[in-house]
C-alpha cells in the first residue's frame, strides 16, 4: 500500500538515488554516459535535490511503499528563463518508478502539487515536458495544462526539445 508524506532532510540520500534511477530508466539512453553522470550529480546529488529538502522555497512530497520511494513531486521557484512573476510556481519533477506507473500514484502527487501551490498563493504552475514524452503530455493535458513555449533542456552537449506547459490555478 502506498503512503504519502512530505519529504524531510533525512530522506535526501534515498530520494537522490530514486530520482537518478527514474531519470536514467526513462531518458538515460539519450545521452553520453559522462554527460548523464554529470547531469545526475548536479541535479540529484548532494547540492541538487537533497539540498532543496532544507530550503523553504521548495516542497517535496513522497510516495512510499514501505521504506521504498515509489515516486515524488517537487515544486518551487521557476528556473526557466524569462519573467514569470512571483505568483508562478514550477513543478520541477513528478517522477514515478516504472513498477508503480499506472497504479494511481501520479494523480495523487499531482493533486498534492496543485493544492500546495494554491496554498502558497501561486496563481499559475509551469513545467517542462520532453517533446517525445507523449504519456506525460497526456497526463498534464488531463489536468488542463497547455503548451506555451519551447525550452532547451541541456544534458552535457545534448539539447533536448522540451515544451513548457502552463496551468492557471
Amino acid at each position: 500500500m502506498i503512503e504519502y508524506r512530505d519529504a524531510a532532510p533525512a530522506d535526501g540520500q534515498a530520494l537522490s538515488h530514486m530520482a537518478k534511477r527514474a531519470f536514467t530508466d526513462t531518458f538515460g539512453s539519450l545521452y553520453r554516459a559522462e554527460d548523464l553522470a554529470a547531469f545526475l550529480d548536479s541535479s540529484f546529488g548532494a547540492d541538487g535535490l537533497p539540498s532543496h529538502l532544507c530550503d523553504p522555497a521548495y516542497s517535496v512530497r513522497l510516495a512510499l511503499e514501505g521504506e521504498a520511494i515509489a515516486g515524488f513531486a517537487k515544486i518551487g521557484p521557476v528556473d526557466f528563463p524569462g519573467e514569470w512573476g512571483a505568483d508562478t510556481i514550477e513543478l520541477h519533477q513528478l517522477y514515478i518508478l516504472g513498477q508503480w506507473q499506472g497504479e494511481g500514484v501520479a494523480p495523487v502527487l499531482m493533486d498534492w502539487a496543485l493544492a500546495a501551490a494554491r496554498a502558497r498563493g501561486s496563481r499559475r504552475m509551469v513545467l517542462s515536458v520532453f517533446v517525445a514524452n507523449i504519456r506525460a503530455q497526456r497526463f498534464y493535458r488531463r489536468y488542463g495544462f497547455v503548451e506555451i513555449g519551447a525550452y532547451e533542456f541541456r544534458v552535457g552537449d545534448h539539447i533536448d526539445d522540451d515544451r513548457i506547459w502552463s496551468l492557471d490555478l
